[in-house]
């Protein structure tokens, strides 16, 4: 689905580099990689859920998931002009707090040269050393200023382990916003097993990823509301995975019930000084458009405003089935939801396909 005059840009895609699936190898407990015989083929296992006897054993790691090259061809394939790629969960969450100053250089610099073999092409969204402490942290924050080609980070809903509510987050949040360098926030953890009941294991990975993720999001953003963060932290700017979960659907339902509570009107956060959930949602977030559903986008464009929306495939996640051809129904199924939600050709269209994009990430064509 190509805009005459202007670049569609990819913001949801990921990467293993090279360097991260060595280390994954050489792990036994989750997040790990290795094959699983009789099969010689390598196997990715980053849930609780895939790491079970009675489902598929974690999923396929193919080159697609490594090597750069394959990151273009399938950018070719799909019409796609401009990636800003980043490490997919569970990215340096689990590296111990000793290691993790140095991991999250290695792999900050690995992407950054990965970019760098085609420029103009590739930009990227940089990983924390999160296990390594609020210094160490902020020092990797300062430092992407020297790398070409990152235009944010990439964050998980835990943070630092206790939810993006920690107030241990306020001066890492303060950093990225005098950084100007946006989060885009991405789920890993789901909700726990149990909520999807004795037959779970019958459906695949269906519940944890249709579920659980956007409820994932919407909890932890919601928690970040009801902090106040993004009264502390005004400018601080999110890029949300799968167009936030369910927080658009939600937004008047969550604003109603802060409104109505008792405990938060005793505790003195109601008053007029309070951002409401629609303000941060049209001035501190932004939502991705992989959704696969044109119901699903227009909530999202309607909560957010059609000029911050950004097109996504979560490549390389949900390709094709056997025999379904060389282009993926979930990339094609988001450019539909985008021109049934906007009209072909039409502006709303080009500023979620990569006009708004461009724009707020900076990205240089």
């Amino acid at each position: 689905m190509k805009t005459s005059g202007s670049p569609i840009v990819d913001i949801h895609t990921h990467v293993y580099p090279p360097s991260y699936i060595s280390l994954l190898k050489a792990r036994t407990s989750i997040p790990y990689v290795r094959s699983f015989p009789p099969s010689p083929s390598l196997r990715l296992v980053i849930l609780p859920a895939e790491d079970t006897e009675s489902t598929s054993r974690g999923r396929p790691v193919g080159a697609e998931y490594y090597d750069i090259n394959e990151k273009i061809k399938f950018m070719d394939t799909h019409d796609i002009d401009i990636s800003v790629i980043s490490l997919a969960n569970p990215w340096l969450d689990w590296v111990p707090s000793s290691e993790a100053s140095q991991a999250a250089k290695d792999i900050n610099d690995e992407v950054d040269a990965e970019c760098a073999k085609f420029p103009g092409r590739l930009f990227a969204f940089a990983t924390l050393p999160l296990s390594g402490g609020t210094e160490v942290i902020i020092a990797e924050i300062e430092r992407l200023k020297t790398l070409k080609y990152m235009r944010g980070i990439i964050l998980g809903t835990t943070g630092l382990g206790k939810g993006l509510d920690d107030p241990e987050l306020i001066p890492i949040f303060k950093a990225l916003q005098a950084a100007n360098l946006p989060i885009f926030l991405h789920p890993h953890y789901g909700l726990p097993s149990s909520v999807w009941g004795e037959r779970s294991n019958d459906y695949g990975h269906v519940l944890p990823l249709a579920l659980g993720f956007p409820l994932e999001t919407t909890i932890a953003v919601t928690r970040m509301i009801l902090a106040d963060v993004f009264s502390t932290v005004p400018d601080l700017q999110m890029i949300l995975a799968h167009s936030g979960g369910t927080l658009p659907f939600l937004a008047g339902r969550i604003e109603s019930c802060i409104e109505h509570d008792a405990h938060l009107q005793a505790e003195g956060k109601l008053g007029a000084q309070r951002k409401t959930v629609w303000e941060i949602l049209k001035k501190n977030i932004y939502l991705d458009a992989v959704i696969y559903g044109d119901v699903g986008l227009k909530a999202a464009m309607q909560a957010s405003g059609e000029d911050r929306i950004m097109f996504g495939t979560d490549h390389p996640f949900f390709p094709p089935l056997e025999g379904e051809g060389q282009r993926w129904k979930s990339v094609d199924t988001n450019y539909e939801a985008i021109k049934n939600a906007r009209g072909e050709g039409s502006e709303g269209a080009r500023l979620a396909l990569g006009g708004n994009a461009v724009r707020v990430l900076n990205l240089s064509t």
